[in-house]
């Protein structure tokens, strides 16, 4: 295996791994938070001390049970849930993509698609009113919308940029690789 090449920002880690004429691998790694576990049980605890209160001060066992639950809820939900850890994209020169999704809960979502289905990896800058980001996409022969590289993340066009440029050589794409812009 060759050196691996990382770039990182606040949200996101891009590690490169290249393999001698094999498999090319790209990994987008989500960084964890630090602060939501203490924000979660911070508010567990004035939870806890508000079903107290209401127990002790309105002597109400029934709304204290179903106000108990509906936070249990909420705070299993929220200290369970595992979201998604890293998006990676194995390219196979010879076979395909494969695109995967890996999540907390150690859960891996995999999908392939061969070259000979391959039209061209497409790099879009995605506007709304609010925000801009860009998105990395396939041109799937007899299919009528793209398929997205990266499902849930937005990485930012400098982690877009090296895995487009692989892609394009793994699919024979005969653009060059500099970005156009438009104006």
């Amino acid at each position: 295996m060759a050196d691996p090449s990382i770039i990182s920002n606040a949200r996101f880690t891009y590690v490169h791994d290249h393999h001698k004429h094999t498999v090319d691998t790209h990994h987008i790694i989500a960084r964890r938070s630090t602060l939501k576990p203490i924000v979660l049980y911070l508010i567990a605890i004035l939870l806890v001390a508000y079903s107290v209160f209401l127990h002790l001060d309105k002597g109400k066992p029934v709304t204290t049970v179903i106000w108990s639950f509906f936070f249990a809820a909420i705070f299993v939900k929220l200290l369970i849930w595992r979201p998604i850890v890293k998006e990676s994209v194995v390219i196979m020169p010879e076979f395909g993509v494969q695109l995967e999704t890996h999540y907390g809960s150690g859960r891996i979502n995999r999908r392939f698609i061969p070259v000979s289905k391959i039209l061209k990896p497409v790099l879009n800058e995605c506007v709304t009113p609010v925000t801009c980001c860009w998105c990395l996409s396939f041109l799937i022969r007899d299919e009528n919308e793209l398929t997205l590289v990266f499902k849930k993340f937005r990485p930012p066009l400098k982690m877009l940029v090296p895995i487009w440029k692989a892609l394009c050589v793994a699919t024979d794409c005969k653009e060059s690789f500099e970005i156009q812009e438009d104006g």
